[in-house]
């Protein structure tokens, strides 16, 4: 396994993360045991660290990690990163929720699904105009002083409003929508992002040494090659959520990553660690949060740090994604 180091955290992060969504049963590939056996097998292949979320399977990722970590005793050889801010009622309706109160009785309901006393990266999921920064703040720095958190992260934040964080609270760590054909992308499952990736994030978190986190790395299965030119999930899959899949802006998407699946093959090299090795080799990339579905995928996946991309294949690639800088 490769490591990356930054200034604001302590340990070392395998470069090679492991988001557990889909351990959720929101996607159609989850099942608990193969869950497991995805969360043993990572470990065993060096990877320690962990992107967790209370909304993901509405509670369900939370409490399948917990158990596993705890019934093997690998609690202290991971990194576990969830998240607060996003509640849920009874119909799955979200809302964002970054008050003391919330945040100070998520936190308890997280550690107990995730059978610990302390959560290493907490990150708010989303911005909450209606509260503010310092109110959030204030309850982290409750939590830090009880022990319950190590780090404090902020996932989809603006960077004005990290830099307004920072007077109240360290920031440690971003998490951010980043792959090849999501650069700087305007919106998330039709969510508006109030952030630029590439030209306003990666220069912020190289500025102060956060860890930089990006997520769906391999934009949700398009860039690991399996999709065909229609794609039908069932109606649970989260991925219906997702118009740059399902609507009329996926044909572009599909042709673009068509063409480098193609440029993959005539390297002898396989899409998906092509696309893991375009974010690896960005010095501001931490760790790559990407989701498997079996202990196959995951070995694949982690296959990617065994090579690089040279300088002739990166400016192909580049040739090909460069439409997709401001989309």
């Amino acid at each position: 396994m490769i490591y990356k180091k930054v200034s604001k955290i302590e340990e070392k992060i395998s470069v090679i993360g492991i988001g557990c969504w889909n351990f959720g049963g929101d996607w159609d590939c989850s099942d608990d045991r193969k869950s497991e056996e995805i969360i043993y097998a990572a470990i065993d292949m060096g990877i320690n660290f962990f992107d967790v979320a209370p909304v993901y399977g509405w509670g369900h990722s939370e409490t399948v990690l917990g158990k596993a970590l705890k019934k093997n005793n690998l609690r202290n050889k991971v990194l576990i990163a969830s998240k607060g801010g996003l509640l849920w009622n009874d119909a799955h309706e979200t809302t964002n929720n970054l008050s003391g109160k919330s945040l100070l009785q998520e936190i308890d309901a997280s550690l107990a699904r995730l059978q610990t006393d302390y959560i290493d990266i907490y990150q708010m999921h989303w911005p909450d105009p209606n509260v503010p920064l310092e109110e959030t703040a204030e309850a982290l720095t409750v939590m830090k002083k009880a022990g319950k958190i190590r780090y404090v992260g902020l996932s989809n934040f603006s960077q004005q409003d990290i830099e307004k964080m920072m007077k109240y609270i360290d920031v440690h760590c971003q998490q951010s929508l980043y792959n090849m054909l999501e650069r700087n992308p305007k919106n998330y499952h039709s969510i508006p992002l109030d952030y630029l990736t590439e030209r306003e994030v990666l220069p912020t978190v190289k500025k102060y040494g956060q860890a930089f986190l990006p997520y769906s790395p391999l934009f949700q299965g398009l860039l690991a090659g399996k999709f065909s030119s229609g794609i039908n999930f069932s109606k649970d899959d989260i991925r219906n959520a997702n118009p740059k899949l399902v609507g009329p802006a996926f044909e572009l998407y599909f042709d673009a990553a068509d063409k480098l699946k193609k440029l993959a093959e005539e390297y002898g090299r396989p899409m998906n660690e092509m696309a893991l090795n375009w974010l690896r080799q960005k010095p501001e990339v931490t760790s790559i949060i990407g989701g498997a579905s079996t202990v196959e995928q995951l070995e694949q996946n982690i296959h990617c740090i065994t090579w690089d991309i040279d300088e002739e294949m990166m400016n192909r690639i580049e040739e090909i994604i460069a439409p997709f800088e401001n989309l």
